[in-house]
C-alpha cells in the first residue's frame, strides 16, 4: 500500500519545512491528480493509522481534494477538461500536454494559535 509511504513523506515533508512548529500543525490540506494514482479514502485510512501510532498528530485532520485532468490545446489556446480519459478538446484537436491532473501537493497548513500575549 502506497498510501502510507505518501503520509510518511507528507509528514517529513512538514517537518523539513517547519522545523520549529510541525507539532503545532492540526489541519492538512492535499491536492492530487487523478492521474497520480491516490484513492482519497486509502489516504485517509493511511493517514489514520499513522497518527495512531505518532498519538502527537491524534487531532490533526487531513482534506484531500482530487483536481480534474486539464490538458492543453494548441489551436483553441487553451485548457480543457480531459473526462473519461479523453484527451481530446472540444474543437476535436487531440492534445498530450498535460496542465494538471499528476500532482500531488500539500496546498495548505494550518496551525494552532501559539501567539503568546
Amino acid at each position: 500500500m502506497h498510501e502510507i509511504a505518501i503520509v510518511k513523506d507528507i509528514f517529513q515533508t512538514l517537518e523539513q519545512a517547519y522545523p520549529e512548529r510541525h507539532q503545532d500543525i492540526i489541519r492538512i490540506d492535499v491536492q492530487a491528480g487523478l492521474l497520480s494514482n491516490i484513492q482519497p479514502i486509502l489516504i485517509q485510512n493511511a493517514f489514520e493509522a499513522y497518527i495512531e501510532e505518532y498519538p502527537i498528530h491524534r487531532d490533526l485532520e487531513l482534506d484531500v481534494t482530487i483536481l480534474p485532468i486539464l490538458a492543453y490545446c494548441n489551436p483553441c489556446d487553451k485548457n480543457f477538461e480531459v473526462k473519461f480519459h479523453r484527451f481530446v478538446c472540444d474543437c476535436g484537436t487531440p492534445s498530450d500536454k498535460i496542465v494538471q491532473g499528476e500532482e500531488l501537493k500539500i496546498s495548505k497548513v494550518t496551525f494552532k494559535n501559539t501567539d503568546h500575549e
